[in-house]
């Protein structure tokens, strides 16, 4: 006995829109209402194909039409039937069609989530959401003024605060435009991930190098700054095309390392390639842990510097002069 077998309809992003339970064999698949199968496409012929039980088992048979239909890489056209192995995904106009079976296998069934997990995920978000309005007030408060009015704070963080809600509000839109569902939350989780993230290492690199006297630490800042951006667009893009994270890595990447020599090539005259030459503002001396460089010592170390100050301004010279 033949086992009970589905024809689904798939859309653009893999999801099953319409199942058809096959009730007789053989059925036939095309936009006339006199198929089994009545598909809305109007690359498709009257009675365009058939499923029916062959002697290789389940085969597909295109009927007369313009367009034939694909299975895999291989073009078919009208006249020609090819055996269906396993749960088969084969296109006949610009409709997309799997055939399968209850003798295959199915996917693990997928647990919801608990309540206590949903109470947890919304916790976890107030908490990033406090972090970061956190944050964004302790920058205000280090750039302004002492007794600065609190209308000053307010701006400064409200409007940061609707980019965000935007920014996660467009993420869910593409979303639901593709998966058909509204993950507002997890998107909005997502962006304060790497919100945070990012403004934490702006904070503690710039601390960490003056601690350490190790200025070179600001190339981090520099590097990681677009890597977390990236890993941030791919993050949010994994939920909307969960089947194309591998070339949505690939395309970052490469945009990553495009943006990389770019940058050396536009800061090849300068001796820092990534880090400022200077820190712009110290922390207090309290988080100073290196030892303090004898004034004498100091100026032997910048003596390394005087050829190459004076190349420089040669060389601005020569400019001057041709001008």
């Amino acid at each position: 006995m033949e086992a009970a077998s589905v024809i689904e309809l798939l859309g653009r992003d893999g999801q099953v829109r319409l199942v058809h339970k096959v009730a007789h064999w053989p059925v036939t698949i095309g936009r006339s209402a006199a198929c089994d199968l009545v598909l809305d496409d109007s690359h498709l012929a009257a009675v365009h194909a058939e499923l029916l039980q062959g002697t290789q088992g389940i085969e597909l048979h295109l009927l007369p039409s313009l367009n034939g239909g694909w299975l895999g890489q291989r073009h078919l056209l009208a006249g020609e039937t090819v055996a269906l192995q396993g749960p088969s995904r084969f296109r006949l106009g610009a409709s997309q069609l799997r055939w399968r079976s209850a003798a295959d296998l199915l996917a693990p069934e997928q647990l919801l989530h608990s309540q206590g997990k949903a109470r947890f995920g919304n916790a976890s978000l107030v908490l990033l959401l406090a972090l970061w309005i956190a944050l964004l007030w302790a920058d205000q408060w280090a750039g302004l003024n002492p007794g600065a009015p609190w209308v000053d704070y307010s701006n400064a963080m409200l409007s940061p605060l609707g980019l965000l809600l935007a920014w996660a509000g467009l993420w869910s839109l593409v979303t639901q435009l593709f998966q058909h569902r509204f993950p507002f939350a997890s998107h909005l989780r997502r962006a304060l991930v790497g919100l945070n993230s990012l403004h934490l290492i702006g904070l503690s690199l710039p601390l960490l190098a003056y601690a350490l006297s190790q200025p070179r630490l600001m190339v981090l800042e520099v590097l990681l700054f677009p890597i977390g951006v990236a890993g941030l667009l791919w993050w949010h893009a994994g939920v909307v095309w969960p089947r194309a994270k591998r070339w949505l890595a690939g395309l970052l990447v490469s945009l990553l390392l495009l943006g990389l020599v770019l940058n050396i090539a536009r800061r090849q005259e300068q001796q820092h390639w990534f880090s400022p030459a200077y820190l712009s503002a110290l922390p207090p001396p309290l988080f100073r842990l290196a030892e303090p460089v004898a004034p004498a010592a100091l100026v032997n170390q910048l003596r390394s510097l005087q050829a190459e100050l004076a190349r420089q301004a040669a060389k601005d010279n020569d400019s001057a002069a041709a001008e």
